[in-house]
């Protein structure tokens, strides 16, 4: 077995493609440490306080600190969305997490949070206690897998029907919205 040390491997000038292996079954072996420019753009944000919501109304939960944006492609000051960012189309891991609570709900029904793309919804999840007391709090979780083009843009929403004060906690990573590209 030969071995090659180089700092870059290119293509041809007026090529777009770089093939590894031609006749052969090519496997790439990645050694441990860091590999950077993959699952690229990704980010992760998180709701730092708690957002109230208007009764059997969907409401945008607004992850308003990012932990990270390698593309700076999650507004977390005023549409609280991720956008495709040019040239990277592709499919994506979107991942969400919500810890909703009605404090004194008489009669609670259900809470659902959906996953919206370019402002429709494409998947919903909830939980249905009716006639299950008052003090309810729960947590809605769910991960799609989206083939997005630039400038699709996903956002997260939440709603509790029923009566009384009902929010979306945002203390100590309850609540939380993001995403990773896998790849074209």
């Amino acid at each position: 077995m030969s071995k090659l040390e180089t700092n870059t491997i290119d293509t041809v000038s007026g090529t777009t493609n770089l093939t590894i292996g031609s006749t052969n079954t090519s496997t790439i072996t990645m050694p441990n440490g860091k590999l950077t420019g993959q699952n690229y753009p990704a980010f992760s944000a998180r709701l730092t306080s708690d957002q109230t919501l208007t009764l059997d109304t969907l409401t945008k939960v607004q992850y308003n600190t990012e932990e990270f944006d390698t593309d700076s492609a999650y507004d977390n000051s005023t549409n609280y969305r991720f956008t495709v960012p040019s040239s990277k189309a592709g499919k994506y891991v979107i991942s969400y997490t919500n810890y909703l609570k009605a404090d004194a709900l008489t009669a609670f029904s259900f809470g659902d949070c959906e996953i919206r793309k370019n402002g429709t919804a494409i998947c919903d999840n909830f939980i249905d206690t009716r006639n299950g007391g008052n003090g309810h709090q729960f947590q809605i979780n769910n991960t799609v897998l989206l083939d997005l083009a630039v400038d699709d843009y996903i956002e997260i929403f939440a709603r509790i029907s029923g009566s009384g004060t009902v929010r979306v906690i945002g203390s100590n990573y309850n609540s939380m919205f993001m995403d990773y590209r896998i790849g074209a």
